[in-house]
C-alpha cells in the first residue's frame, strides 16, 4: 500500500530513495552513497516534496561524512559538500532546515547524525498522521454531510514526505472515515506530479480519482463541483503567504470566488519565521526545456524562450486553514503562523 511507502530510507551505507521520475511506470529505487548522486537526485526530482528533502538533507549530512572519511576529504572540503546539499533547491525551506538540524552533531561523529536524521523522519511520518487527523476534523466541521468532492495540486502524499502525507494525508483520513467520494488531482504541469505520482497513490489505496488538466481547476471549482481543496506547501511565511507548486495561486482563487474552504497541509517545520512575506520567498527557476519539449522532442518554435517557475505563491487572505502537526490555523481570519493548540 502507498502508506507503507518510504521515499526515503537510511540503508547503513546510505540512502535508498524511490526515483520518483519514473512513476508510475516502474517501481524503482536509487542508492545514493555520494554527494553529487545526492544534489543530482533532489535537482532532478528523484526525490522531491519539502518534508522528504528535509530528511534527505538530514541524511545527506551523513553520506557527506561517510565521502569524507573515504576520500579523505578535509573539513573545509566536507563543509563545503554540505553546502552544496542545503542549497540543492531554494524554496523548499525544509531541506536547509533539514541539514541545519544535524549539522550540530557533525563533531561528534556520523553515528549521531544518523541518529538524529532518523529521528527527524519518525517525527514526520508521527506528525503527518496528526496533520491528517486535525485536517479531517476541521473540514467536516465546514463541509456538507456526506462523501466529499475534494481537489488537489501537485503531490503532497507519502512520496513527498517521510511517509503517509500531509496534503494527502488528510484526504486518506477523509477516506478512512468514508468520507471521500472523489479527488480532482490537477495534472501539475510541467512534470506532471499529480497525474504520474498523486494519481500513483490514490490507485494505491483505492482512493476514487480523477486527473484533470491544471487549467480545467478554476472552472471545476465555479461548477460547484469541489467542496474543499487541500494542497501541500514549500515554505510558509511569517504572515501566512503560501508558496507551493506553481498552478496553485489559481486553486485558492477560485476556492474564494466559490465559498470553499482553501487548506494548506504542512508540517510546522515548513513555516519560516524569518521569511516575513510571500514576496520574501526565493522562487526557483527550472530549465526552460521542461516546457519547451515533450519527451525529448520539440514542443515549441525553434528559439523559443520559456518562463519556468516551480512555483507560485498564495497571499495569506487566500487560505482559509493551515493544518500542521499542532494543530488547525485561520489563517483568512487573521490568525498568523504560530504553533497552534489543537483544535
Amino acid at each position: 500500500m502507498a502508506h507503507d511507502v518510504r521515499a526515503v530510507e537510511w540503508t547503513g551505507q546510505g540512502l535508498r530513495l524511490i526515483d520518483q521520475t519514473v512513476l508510475p511506470h516502474r517501481l524503482e529505487h536509487l542508492d545514493v552513497r555520494d554527494v553529487d548522486t545526492l544534489v543530482a537526485a533532489i535537482r532532478n526530482l528523484a526525490v522531491r516534496g519539502a518534508p522528504a528533502l528535509g530528511v534527505a538533507g538530514a541524511f545527506g549530512v551523513a553520506i557527506a561524512i561517510r565521502q569524507a572519511e573515504r576520500e579523505h576529504w578535509d573539513d573545509a572540503a566536507r563543509d563545503a559538500a554540505i553546502g552544496r546539499i542545503r542549497n540543492a533547491r531554494p524554496t523548499a525551506v525544509n531541506l536547509a532546515a533539514g541539514v541545519d538540524r544535524v549539522l550540530p552533531l557533525v563533531p561528534k561523529g556520523l553515528d549521531a547524525v544518523v541518529a538524529e536524521a532518523q529521528a527527524l523522519l519518525d517525527e514526520d511520518v508521527h506528525g503527518n498522521r496528526a496533520i491528517g487527523r486535525h485536517g479531517a476534523d476541521w473540514i467536516l466541521a465546514r463541509t456538507p454531510d456526506r462523501p466529499l468532492r475534494i481537489l488537489t495540486h501537485c503531490n503532497a502524499g507519502a512520496l513527498a514526505t517521510a511517509g503517509w502525507g500531509t496534503a494527502l494525508g488528510v484526504v486518506r483520513e477523509l477516506h478512512a472515515r468514508a468520507r471521500v467520494e472523489v479527488v480532482y488531482a490537477d495534472e501539475t504541469r510541467p512534470l506532471l506530479q499529480g497525474a504520474r505520482l498523486t494519481a500513483w497513490e490514490l490507485d494505491q489505496a483505492g482512493i476514487p480519482y480523477l486527473i484533470q488538466a491544471d487549467g480545467a481547476a478554476p472552472a471545476t471549482i465555479l461548477r460547484g463541483l469541489v467542496d474543499v481543496a487541500v494542497v501541500g506547501a514549500d515554505r510558509i511565511a511569517a504572515n501566512g503567504d503560501t508558496a507551493n507548486k506553481v498552478g496553485t495561486v489559481s486553486v485558492a482563487l477560485a476556492c474564494a470566488e466559490a465559498g470553499i474552504p482553501f487548506v494548506v497541509a504542512a508540517p510546522w517545520s515548513t513555516v519560516d519565521l524569518n521569511t516575513a512575506s510571500g514576496g520574501d520567498i526565493p522562487i526557483e527557476e527550472r530549465a526552460p526545456e521542461e516546457i519547451l519539449a515533450w519527451n525529448g522532442a520539440h514542443a515549441a518554435p525553434e528559439g523559443a524562450r520559456a518562463y519556468n517557475p516551480a512555483f507560485d505563491v498564495t497571499p495569506a487572505k487566500l487560505v482559509s486553514a493551515l493544518v500542521t502537526e499542532t494543530g488547525v490555523l485561520e489563517v483568512s481570519s487573521g490568525e498568523t503562523p504560530r504553533r497552534a493548540s489543537s483544535r
